[in-house]
């Protein structure tokens, strides 16, 4: 298969040139690839299960939002990696597609899904078309693991993907790194990224964070303008 640099769905959770004591994660092991556009780059780490990224679960500030709506909402998770959000909001009968470019990422999120593994599909985001008009895109790590240059192009999708009133709501990573994924971005950067289309309507820093998002991790909500 071939893939462009514009696919990378998931996070890698270990910087280079920093210690897994300063980190937060485990020893990073040794891996033949280092170019996270690259679907090889999330591959080989789904099947050495170095994951650092995974919660392993459902956070706090997402079971909380559905809660809060009253109503399901047409829901797309970009990035997904193991999905596990995608069969809760199934379960809480929320129409949801989970995608992801890795094959490593979408064979493990089926075998985790288990009934409902028809929830996750391969694919670019760049390129998608969901079944259904969203109401709401789930961000979890994936702005993060894109490489600085591909942010643009994540907004203008963004953008398409979501009428008038529709929201981008999840996880994002403020903080600088020089390095990545993850890629922080700076909370000034992100307004600047996302202001020409969306109103920031939730900010909060979560407390829930797995340790190498800890402290700097934020859920927010963007409704589309």
């Amino acid at each position: 298969m071939v893939v462009n640099r514009r696919h990378s769905m998931v996070l890698h959770a270990s910087r280079e040139g920093e210690s897994p004591e300063k980190s937060g994660t485990p020893p990073v092991p040794s891996f033949a690839h280092r170019d996270p556009s690259r679907a090889e780059f999330w591959d080989e780490r789904f099947a050495s299960a170095f994951m650092p990224w995974d919660a392993a679960g459902v956070p706090q500030a997402l079971r909380e939002f559905v809660a809060g709506e009253g109503a399901a909402r047409a829901t797309l998770i970009p990035g997904c990696g193991a999905a596990y959000e995608a069969a809760w909001l199934d379960a809480q009968d929320w129409p949801v597609r989970a995608i992801d470019f890795s094959p490593g990422a979408v064979d493990a999120a089926k075998a985790q899904l288990g009934a409902r593994a028809s929830l996750v599909e391969q694919a670019d985001f760049f390129a998608y078309t969901p079944p259904f008009t969203l109401d709401v895109i789930y961000e979890r790590a994936f702005l993060c693991a894109l490489p600085r240059d591909l942010w643009a192009d994540y907004a203008r999708r963004m953008a398409q993907l979501l009428p008038s009133g529709a929201r981008l709501a999840g996880f994002f990573f403020l903080k600088e790194t020089p390095k990545g994924p993850p890629f922080g971005i700076a909370p000034e950067a992100l307004d600047a990224l996302l202001s020409q289309d969306f109103v920031c309507e939730a900010d909060r820093l979560v407390d829930d964070s797995v340790p190498v998002f800890a402290g700097a991790e934020h859920w927010m909500v963007w409704r589309r303008r």
